[in-house]
Formats: C-alpha cells, structure tokens, sequence
C-alpha cells in the first residue's frame, strides 16, 4: 500500500501546519481531516524515485524508401490504397 503525506490546512495566519504519513489503497478517497485532531487536511505531493536509464541510441539516417519511414508507411508518395 502506498503511504500519503498530508498536511493540516491552519485556521489562523501564522499557525504552523501539521505534517504526517497515512498509508491507503491508491483506490480509497484521500482524508479530509486529521484523524488525531480532526482540522482539514490537504494531500501533499511528494517527489517519487527517479530512474535514469541507459542512453537510447537511434540512427538519425532514414531510408525514404522504406515503408517505415512516414507514420502511414506511404514513404513512395503514392496514395495509400485501403
């Protein structure tokens, strides 16, 4: 189950909000108030793991003729039969 950071929404200028952690299905509706203290909470987004993978190398030289080389596969510039 994933865990969700919520954050209290203050009432007051200056209050300071109350972060904390509640593990919910992704299919389970977000809070809207803090289970402990019951004042209106807001879902925080947080940053997730970021993967770098390896370089894709692609060949920047298209042979025009082949069929792959237009989205419809029409590369002769005849009109494309159906």
């Amino acid at each position: 189950m994933p865990t969700y950071t919520y954050e209290t929404i203050p009432g007051k200028p200056g209050d300071t909000p109350r972060r904390f952690e509640v593990q919910q299905r992704m299919s389970d509706p977000s809070l809207t108030e803090d289970p402990e203290t019951g004042e209106p909470v807001r879902k925080i987004i947080t940053g997730g793991v970021g993967l770098k993978l390896g370089v894709l190398k692609r060949s920047t030289v298209v042979n025009k003729k082949s069929p792959a080389a237009t989205a419809c596969g029409c590369a002769t510039g005849r009109p494309h039969r159906h």
